[in-house]
């Protein structure tokens, strides 16, 4: 079986949503556990998945800790 930051790696394409919803059956959670877990509404994580949310940070980043995950991103400077 594929770690989750392999198969993260595997696909530079893969969005936030197709992620998330990833971990979430890696960890064998329910979309439903999930919302209670987080705090939001099962409408919430539905539509997360599907594409059709523009959750708050705040909520992404709820989710994001009952799955384990944290958003990191690096900022690179080119000085010419």
């Amino acid at each position: 079986m594929m770690s989750f930051a392999s198969i993260f790696r595997r696909s530079k394409m893969m969005d936030l949503r197709e992620v998330m919803k990833s971990r979430r059956k890696t960890l064998s959670i329910t979309q439903n556990d999930l919302a209670e877990m987080a705090g939001v509404s099962l409408a919430t994580v539905k539509d997360i998945e599907r594409g059709k949310a523009n959750p708050s940070m705040s909520t992404v980043l709820e989710i994001l800790d009952v799955l384990g995950m944290e958003i990191t991103y690096s900022v690179r400077q080119t000085v010419k």
